[in-house]
């Protein structure tokens, strides 16, 4: 507890729901324990808090900016890869509890789970009655986030790029199918292909599907000439 003081700055007056926030399900399983024990209704009140405040950060921003664009900035900012990346950045995925064969798999790495986590604290945080003190936090954290996402969007979100594109070109989406895996379980590397058409777009690697796809809608998007460069 004192580490995540130490990270968010806010004091924990009631450490439960923070050693909830930080209990994949896998671990309440293993070691029977009741489902409440995990972090899952955590972050879905956490969400609503992380939404809640970039709106608000946004709306006091942007005083004449349009609801789509506070919308679309708000999208990447919560999506599941920012939210990854910022705990990462923390070191908090390291004090998530996973079953121990989910560990071997590298589960605490994982997007949707480390974002979920994290979501999590910050429900656990409202929770503790520290909603005001966590909003400065997401304020100060999200801060350059925010300001990327307003002037480089694309380099967040090359999939709604390309859709919005080809939709406006013609009404089939693009599709995507995995071309290839290698790599150990733990250690995956994707190689994903996008089809428009009836045609192969571009193809793009991550060490998950979402980030294979994103790096995939990206090459296509320079290719047809949509984005110069990422």
């Amino acid at each position: 507890m004192e580490k995540l003081e130490a990270i968010f700055g806010v004091k924990i007056d009631d450490p439960k729901n923070f050693l909830r926030a930080l209990t994949h399900p896998s671990f309440t399983q293993d070691n029977k324990e009741d489902y409440v024990e995990c972090y899952e209704r955590l972050e879905f009140l956490g969400d609503a808090v992380l939404k809640l405040s970039i709106s608000d950060i946004l709306f006091e921003k942007f005083p004449e900016g349009a609801e789509g664009k506070m919308s679309k900035i708000r999208s990447i900012v919560v999506s599941d890869s920012t939210l990854a990346k910022v705990s990462m950045d923390l070191g908090l995925n390291e004090f998530i509890r996973v079953a121990k064969h989910e560990e071997k798999q590298g589960c605490k790495k994982l997007e949707s789970v480390v974002a979920c986590s994290f979501e999590a604290l910050l429900g656990a945080y409202y929770l503790d009655g520290k909603f005001e003190e966590i909003k400065l936090f997401i304020k100060k954290t999200f801060e350059k986030i925010i300001a990327d996402a307003e002037n480089h969007p694309d380099s967040y979100n090359a999939k709604a790029i390309l859709q919005e594109y080809t939709q406006a070109q013609h009404q089939d989406r693009p599709e995507y199918s995995v071309k290839s895996e290698s790599g150990p379980d733990h250690n995956k590397i994707f190689e994903i292909e996008v089809s428009w058409h009836g045609d192969i777009l571009a193809s793009g690697c991550g060490k998950t599907k979402k980030e294979a796809e994103q790096n995939a809608a990206r090459n296509a998007c320079i290719k047809l000439g949509v984005i110069k460069n990422l």
